[in-house]
């Protein structure tokens, strides 16, 4: 078996680094028999700054004996996993073979949740950037398989955001499992006693078995 690595990405708005999204869910994937650590990717720092950190973290862990690597992201760290995962790259060693995002802000469109948006683009980006940092805007068929889960009662990135990706993916035939579950707050991380959405941790643990890991 491919030696695997899943890098954990914490939410935060692009402004801060979530604690209940970073370390206590490497805990959790690593006892379900997985290799997983969280990477502290830069914050307060336009584009393209926290995309090269992630993508020089990525080389890292190929480096150090990883031939797969997942990223897991919450929130903006869920944006940010989606964009390493379908951005243009010129190098293959920071390719992403799976990517798991939980709550992610998609589309720099909206005009929900622009504080991640201006966090990381300005207050004055134009469209032009705007659709080239949409998750949903980026992908194609060579896309890597996804793993996304939201709920419907996020008042913060509302669902909508998951259903733009899962709706790209879909149309470009691109291998994704999509979980909505009815209640739950934005940043749940684990969502420990938050009813359904407690499950998305096991049904990842499993996808990303099942994806090879």
């Amino acid at each position: 078996m491919k030696a695997s690595h899943v890098i954990v990405l914490p939410g935060g708005g692009y402004s801060e680094l979530s604690d209940n999204e970073g370390e206590i869910v490497a805990e959790r994937l690593r006892s379900l028999g997985l290799s997983a650590g969280v990477f502290r990717y830069p914050v307060l720092t336009r584009h393209p700054g926290p995309l090269d950190a992630v993508r020089a973290e990525i080389r890292r862990v190929r480096a150090a004996g990883a031939e797969r690597v997942a990223l897991l992201g919450f929130s903006a760290g869920g944006h940010l996993a989606g964009h390493a995962a379908l951005a243009p790259s010129d190098t293959a060693e920071d390719r992403v073979d799976a990517a798991v995002l939980c709550y992610p802000v998609v589309s720099m469109q909206l005009a929900t949740h622009r504080g991640s948006q201006d966090q990381l683009l300005g207050t004055d980006a134009g469209g032009r950037v705007r659709a080239a940092t949409s998750l949903d805007r980026l992908v194609t068929p060579e896309a890597p398989p996804f793993f996304i889960w939201h709920t419907a009662a996020d008042a913060s990135v509302p669902v909508e955001h998951a259903y733009l990706l899962g709706q790209a993916l879909t149309a470009n035939a691109v291998a994704h499992d999509l979980h909505v579950f009815a209640d739950g707050e934005h940043g749940l991380g684990l969502a420990v006693g938050s009813g359904a959405a407690e499950q998305w941790s096991t049904l990842a643990g499993r996808w990303l078995q099942a994806q090879g890991w």
